[in-house]
C-alpha cells in the first residue's frame, strides 16, 4: 500500500514539475509549486484532530495556518507522522491569547507549544531574514550570532516564503493548507522526495555554521526515510564535524536520544563514525575504537545497537541508560585496572574513582541526566554483585530494583566474549538465568554448590586459647 501511494505521488508530481523545474541551485521562493487536493494523498483523516483544531481556530481568527515539515513529507512518503508542527503568521503572543492550554518555549527559537493531555501540538511562527529592510535594527535586539555563525537567538518573524527559505531541508520546505487542501513546495521538495534525496536549502557551509545540529539531522533523515545525502549538502561535513563542539551538551543529550532510539541506531552509528561526528558524543569511545586497546569494545556498542532498533521496532521500552552503560564499560575497566597498578587502589575504590573521571568527561559532550546516571552506576555495579553468588548474595542481588537491567548487561557481555578462553561470564549468566527460573529449593542448593566449587572460605572458627597450669600452690590471678 505504502508503495502505491508513493507511486501515486511521484506519478501526479510529474505533470505539476514538469511545468517547468527550478534548479537546485537558486530556487524562485516566491513561485512555489502547488499541488491541488487530487494531485496528493494528504487527508485530514490522517492528521491529529488536535492539530487540524489548532489550524481551524488560527485560520478562524484570521491567521494563516499550515501543517508544515516531517507531517507531510512523511504522508507524501506513505508513512505515519509522529509529530504534527504547525506554521503560522501569528507571534508566539498572538497564539497564547487564543488557546488557554499554550506554553511559551524557547529563548533561541520561540515557540508555543499547545497541550492537548499526552499530544503537544507544536506552533511556529513564520521565520524572516536577518538583513531583510526595516528588521537590522530589530535583529540586534531579538537575533544574535556566535563568532563561528551559530545562530544564538533567531526570533525575526516574516512571511511563508521567507520561512521557506529558512527551512533546512527542501524535503521539509512543504505546507499543507486546511483552506483550500493544497501543498504548497517552496523548494523543489516533492522531486526531492522523488529523488529519494537530503537537500539543504542554501549554501551548505553556511546552513551548518547558523546549526551545526543540521549535520546530523542530514544523516537521521536518511537513514530514516531510506534517502542519500546530495553531494552538496554532504561536503561540508568532514570539515565542519568539530562545529559540534560548540553544541550545549544538554542539546546533544536530546540528539543522542534522537540518533540511537528511533530504530536506526546500527546505520546511525556507522555513518556518524564515517563522516567524523561520533567522537563529539563519545570522545573515550572513539578514542578506544580507534587504537583498538579494548578488542571487545566493538562488537560490543554493534550487538547492543542491534538489540535496541529490534526492541525499538517492536514496541518495547528502552532506556538511554543501557546504550551509555555499553558505550562507556570498556573505557571504564581500562581506568580502573590503570588506577588499580598505578596506586594500589581497592578494586571498589578504583572502581569509583574511575567511575567519576569517566563520567565527568562524557559530561562534557552529553548532558546526561542524573535519573540516568544512577541506573548506570546501578547496571555497572551490579556487574561485580552478580560474580559473588555465596550465601544470601545472590538472593539480594535477584531483589535489586535494576536487577533485570544488569542481568541483560551480562547477557551481553557474555556473547561478545564467548571466545575469550580466560572469560567465565557465559558460565556465570548461564547460571543466573537458570537460578531465575527454579524453586526457591532448587536455587538453595544452585547457592550451596556455588561454595563448593569456588576458593577455599576463609575459617571463622575461633581458636582456643590453651591454659597453661600453674604450679601447685601459685595463684594465677
Amino acid at each position: 500500500m505504502r508503495f502505491i501511494i508513493i507511486n501515486r505521488v511521484i506519478n501526479l508530481c510529474k505533470k505539476v514539475l514538469a511545468k517547468g523545474t527550478k534548479s537546485a541551485a537558486k530556487i524562485d521562493f516566491a513561485s512555489p509549486q502547488i499541488l491541488t487536493r487530487e494531485q496528493h494523498p494528504i487527508s485530514r483523516k490522517q492528521l491529529s484532530a488536535n492539530a487540524l483544531k489548532v489550524m481551524y481556530r488560527l485560520n478562524n481568527n484570521g491567521f494563516e495556518a499550515y501543517l508544515v515539515g516531517g507531517g507531510v513529507r512523511d504522508i507524501l512518503l506513505g508513512l505515519q507522522p509522529k509529530d504534527f508542527d504547525i506554521a503560522t503568521n501569528a507571534t508566539p503572543e498572538q497564539i497564547k491569547s487564543l488557546f488557554r492550554n499554550c506554553r511559551l518555549i524557547g529563548r533561541r527559537f520561540r515557540l508555543a507549544h499547545i497541550v492537548f493531555g499526552r499530544e503537544i501540538i507544536e506552533v511556529a511562527t513564520f521565520r524572516g531574514h536577518h538583513d531583510s529592510e526595516g528588521k537590522k535594527e530589530k535583529c540586534q535586539k531579538v537575533s544574535k550570532q556566535s563568532e563561528h555563525g551559530m545562530l544564538l537567538r533567531d526570533n525575526i518573524y516574516g512571511t511563508i516564503e521567507e520561512d521557506a527559505e529558512r527551512r533546512d531541508f527542501t524535503i521539509n520546505a512543504l505546507y499543507y493548507s486546511v483552506a483550500d487542501f493544497k501543498v504548497y513546495d517552496f523548494a523543489n521538495g516533492v522531486k526531492d522526495i522523488q529523488d529519494r534525496t537530503i537537500q539543504l536549502i542554501g549554501d551548505p557551509e553556511t546552513r551548518y555554521r547558523e546549526d551545526p545540529v543540521r549535520m546530523l539531522r542530514a544523516i537521521r533523515f536518511a537513514t530514516k526515510l531510506d534517502m542519500s545525502i546530495a553531494k552538496a549538502t554532504e561536503k561540508p561535513i568532514h570539515e565542519l564535524a568539530p562545529l559540534l563542539n560548540n553544541i550545549p551538551p544538554a542539546r546533544m543529550f536530546e540528539e543522542f536520544n534522537k540518533m540511537f532510539l528511533s530504530g536506526k541506531a546500527t546505520e546511525n552509528f556507522a555513518q556518524l563514525r564515517h563522516y567524523n561526528l561520533f567522537e563529539h558524543f563519545f570522545p573515550i569511545v572513539e578514542r578506544t575504537l580507534n587504537d583498538e586497546s579494548e578488542p571487545y569494545l566493538s562488537a560490543l556498542v554493534a550487538k547492543a545497537l542491534f538489540n535496541t532498533d529490534d526492541r525499538i521496532n517492536r514496541d518495547k521500552r528502552v532506556t538511554p541508560a543501557f546504550l551509555f552503560a555499553v558505550m562507556l564499560w570498556y573505557p571504564l575497566q581500562t581506568l580502573a585496572k590503570r588506577l588499580r597498578e598505578d596506586t594500589q587502589l581497592t578494586p571498589q575504590d578504583a572502581f569509583f574513582a574511575a567511575y567519576s573521571e569517566i563520567m565527568s568527561e562524557q559530561q562534557q559532550s552529553i548532558a546526561i541526566p542524573k535519573r540516568f546516571q544512577a541506573v548506570i552506576k546501578d547496571i555497572w555495579m551490579l556487574q561485580d554483585k552478580l560474580s559473588k553468588r555465596e550465601g544470601k548474595r545472590a538472593f539480594k542481588t535477584l531483589e535489586h530494583p535494576k536487577f533485570r537491567a544488569g542481568y541483560d548487561f551480562l547477557l551481553l557481555l557474555a556473547e561478545v566474549e564467548q571466545q575469550n578462553e580466560r572469560s567465565k561470564l557465559s558460565e556465570l549468566a548461564k547460571w543466573w538465568t537458570d537460578f531465575q527460573s527454579s524453586n526457591f529449593d532448587t536455587q538453595q542448593l544452585m547457592v550451596k554448590s556455588v561454595g563448593k566449587s569456588g576458593a577455599p572460605r576463609r575459617s571463622t572458627r575461633k581458636r582456643r586459647r590453651t591454659r597453661t597450669s600453674s604450679p601447685k600452690g601459685t595463684s594465677t590471678n
